[in-house]
């Protein structure tokens, strides 16, 4: 188990944990973000499912280019979905602003920027420099 779950982290020093408003404005906004990308998956794969008639060659290669680059932001937004998801359940959890690999605490001025942050600053690096 984590030391964030053992220690649980919202039952902490106040100057180390995220205030309830700011873990309801999180909360809230991850939501926001999720169900907007959720009707845009929706309505993309509403829209490949019900292709445009191809009425000759170009028109095939038209529909082509467009299913590729419609693929990859799908794939894109299926991974930002899931990053959100993984963030709402971290909150249910009370280890939301914790680094994964450090279990420091993420901060808030890097959350604002990308909620679904799962590291902080240090171990983003890191990581970046393994890969």
């Amino acid at each position: 188990m984590t030391v964030a779950l053992d220690n649980n982290y919202y039952n902490q020093n106040s100057e180390e944990q995220l205030s309830q408003e700011e873990l309801n404005y999180f909360k809230e906004e991850l939501e926001r973000q999720k169900e907007k990308i959720e009707t845009r998956l929706k309505r993309r794969i509403e829209e490949l499912n019900n292709p445009d008639e191809a009425k000759d060659e170009g028109d095939h290669a038209s529909i082509a280019i467009d299913n590729l680059t419609s693929n990859t932001i799908l794939r894109e937004q299926q991974r930002t979905l899931s990053q959100i998801k993984r963030s709402l359940n971290k909150i249910a959890l009370g280890t939301y602003g914790i680094c994964s690999m450090c279990e420091e605490k993420i901060d808030i001025e890097r959350l604002k920027i990308q909620m679904f942050s799962e590291y902080c600053v240090s171990c983003r690096n890191e990581l970046d420099k393994r890969s």
